[in-house]
């Protein structure tokens, strides 16, 4: 393949500015912020499951109470009714009031062991409601802060996206000037190594660093001018320059 001197050093130049987009890239890709508010949204979506889940909890828990305090009530009045007719003298058979005695004492059981149930119903209630306000609390707190790394997030993302847009004019400037062919080529190594166009420098390959062979430059030192050459090594394309030591 052929090509002019100062085109094949256009290519160090091409070369220079796709390793400042690699990095600008790099840099956007692992912005400190990023990973946090990943962490965060992941913690918030299960703060917002398990806020859900407390708010069911308390509703279940309330409809609960309800029911037990109904249950209290209807046995308080049916106490209520039995001891105004005991207070009305409106028994006078003894058995009849000994079973209406006997009733009244039941239901008074029976109604302290309901309030004792409504009771534990409550406690219930209130530790599902401290969950629910701890879980919205955090989740709130959260939000806040998610706000505040997503403004710094995305001030990063816009200094870089700069660079970026900045690095990409200069790239198509100079890809203006390399010939389609040797383009595909550079294109083609740089996706396999990262480089595509390397400078030989003091007989070495700036690629991949190493030394070329004596029988390896004096070939490279006897190629024309416009002959595109490639490391023996890592087989980029190799750029001479005033410092290849040819």
């Amino acid at each position: 393949m052929k090509a002019a001197p100062d085109v094949q050093l256009r290519l160090l130049d091409l070369q220079e500015i796709d390793t400042t987009l690699d990095r600008l890239n790099h840099r956007r890709r692992t912005i400190p912020e990023i990973e946090e508010i990943t962490r965060l949204e992941e913690r918030a979506a299960e703060l917002g499951s398990q806020v859900v889940a407390a708010e069911t909890e308390v509703s279940d828990i309330s409809r609960e109470q309800s029911k037990a305090e109904a249950d209290v009530d209807q046995v308080r009045a049916r106490a209520e009714r039995d001891r105004k007719r005991l207070d009305a003298g409106q028994v006078s058979s003894p058995k009849e009031l000994e079973n209406l005695q006997s009733e009244i004492e039941s239901l008074g059981r029976r109604q302290s062991e309901l309030e004792d149930g409504v009771l534990e119903i409550m406690e219930r209630r209130e530790a599902a409601d401290a969950r629910r306000a701890e879980y919205a609390g955090e989740r709130d707190r959260i939000a806040g802060e998610l706000g505040g790394l997503t403004e710094k997030r995305d001030a990063a993302q816009a200094e870089i996206d700069a660079e970026l847009a900045d690095a990409g004019g200069r790239r198509a400037e100079i890809a203006k000037e390399i010939p389609e062919d040797l383009q595909t080529l550079y294109d083609r190594l740089r996706g396999q190594y990262g480089t595509g166009a390397a400078a030989l420098k003091a007989g070495r390959c700036e690629g991949c660093k190493l030394a070329l062979s004596t029988v390896d430059l004096n070939e490279i030192r006897h190629a024309s001018d416009d002959e595109v050459t490639r490391c023996p090594e890592c087989r980029r394309i190799l750029v001479r320059t005033p410092e290849s030591g040819l």
